[in-house]
C-alpha cells in the first residue's frame, strides 16, 4: 500500500471517528438527563409537598385564614431558617401519642390494608395464572377486560356497591329469591364491606405485576417437575409461586399503600363507625378545621408506609448484589 493509500486510510478513520466520539457524548448526555428526569419529579411532587406538609404540622393552630400560625419562614433564607429551629413545636406529634383515637385508626387501617391486599391476591392470582396460561391470541383480550373498569370513574363504582349490597339491593334480592337466606343480610356500613370494595377497586393492581411476572415464567421448568414425580399441587408451590414473588411483592405493594390511607370506600361502604386514618385525616382537616394536627397525621402515615419500603428495596437490592 502507498503512502498516499495510507494517508487516505487513516483520514477516512479519523472522519469515522468523530463522530463515533460525538455519538458517544451525546448518549452520555441524554442517559443523564433520562435519570435527572425522574428526580425532579420526585422533587417537585413529592419532597417539595412534603415539605411543606412537614412545616405546616410545626405551626399552631389559629382562627384564620389559613387556619394556624406557621413555625418558621423560608423567606428570610438559610441563616434566618437555622436561627428559628430552636422555636419548632412538636406538641402536634405529642398531641398524637396522647390520644388514642390515632393509634387505633392507624392500627385499624393497617389491619384492613393487610386483610385486603392478602384477599386481593387470593382473587388475583389464579386469574393471572389464567391469563398467563391462554393462548397467546386471546391474553389481549383478557388484559383489556381487566383493565375496562378503569374506564368508569372510581366513585360511581363504590356508589353501584351501595345499590347492590345495602338490605333491599339486588345481592339481598337475589339470594331471597333463591331461597339461600330467609331475611336480608348485613353488609352494608361493615368492614365486609370495605373489603369488597376495595378488592374490587385494588384488583387489577395486584393482577397486572402478577401477569407481568407469571406470563415470563418457563413453565417448562413445571412439566419437568411433574415428569420427575412431582404432584401437581407440589411444583407449583416448589416452583411457579417462587418464581413469580416479584409479582407477588408488586402487586401487594400497589394494593396495601393506597389501602392503608383509603378515604372514600370506608366513608360510602364502612359507614360512619369505621375508623381508618384517612377518615380522621380528613375529619381534622375539613371538619375541626386542625390543619397543624391533619399535617403531622399525614406525615406519621407517609413515614409508616416509606420507611419500610425503603429498608425492603434496601434488603432485596443486597440479596440481588449477593446472588451474582
Amino acid at each position: 500500500m502507498t503512502d498516499a493509500a495510507v494517508s487516505i486510510a487513516a483520514a477516512e478513520a479519523s472522519r469515522a471517528a468523530v463522530p463515533s466520539a460525538f455519538s458517544r457524548a451525546v448518549q452520555a448526555v441524554t442517559g443523564r438527563l433520562v435519570i435527572i428526569v425522574p428526580y425532579l419529579w420526585l422533587l417537585f411532587f413529592f419532597l417539595a409537598p412534603f415539605v411543606i406538609v412537614f412545616k405546616i404540622s410545626l405551626s399552631t393552630t389559629a382562627i384564620a385564614m389559613p387556619p394556624y400560625t406557621p413555625a418558621f419562614s423560608f423567606e428570610e433564607g438559610l441563616a434566618g431558617l437555622w436561627s428559628q429551629l430552636g422555636e419548632l413545636n412538636f406538641d402536634n406529634y405529642l398531641w398524637l401519642t396522647e390520644d388514642r383515637l390515632y393509634f387505633n385508626a392507624y392500627v385499624s387501617s393497617l389491619w384492613i390494608a393487610a386483610v385486603s391486599t392478602l384477599l386481593a391476591l387470593i382473587v388475583g392470582y389464579p386469574i393471572a395464572y389464567g391469563m398467563a396460561r391462554a393462548p397467546a391470541s386471546l391474553r389481549p383480550t383478557l388484559l383489556m377486560l381487566v383493565i375496562l373498569p378503569f374506564w368508569t370513574s372510581f366513585l360511581i363504582r363504590v356508589y353501584a356497591w351501595i345499590g347492590i349490597l345495602k338490605p333491599e339491593g339486588l345481592l339481598n334480592q337475589l339470594l331471597l329469591a333463591t331461597g339461600i337466606i330467609d331475611s336480608p343480610l348485613i353488609i352494608l356500613n361493615t368492614h365486609t364491606a370495605i373489603f369488597i370494595g376495595i378488592v374490587y377497586s385494588y384488583l387489577p393492581f395486584m393482577i397486572l405485576p402478577l401477569y407481568s411476572s407469571l406470563e415470563k415464567m418457563d413453565y417448562s421448568l413445571v412439566e419437568a417437575a411433574q415428569d420427575l414425580g412431582c404432584r401437581p399441587a407440589s411444583a407449583f408451590w416448589k416452583i411457579t409461586f417462587p418464581l413469580s414473588l416479584p409479582g407477588v411483592i408488586a402487586g401487594c405493594m400497589l394494593v396495601f399503600i393506597p389501602a392503608v390511607g383509603e378515604f372514600v370506600i370506608p366513608d360510602l361502604l364502612g359507614g360512619s363507625q369505621t375508623l381508618m386514618i384517612g377518615k380522621t385525616l380528613w375529619n381534622e382537616f375539613n371538619a375541626n378545621r386542625d390543619w397543624p394536627v391533619s399535617s403531622a397525621v399525614a406525615i406519621i402515615l407517609l413515614l409508616l408506609l416509606v420507611v419500610p419500603i425503603m429498608i425492603f428495596q434496601h434488603y432485596q437490592a443486597k440479596t440481588q448484589e449477593a446472588g451474582r
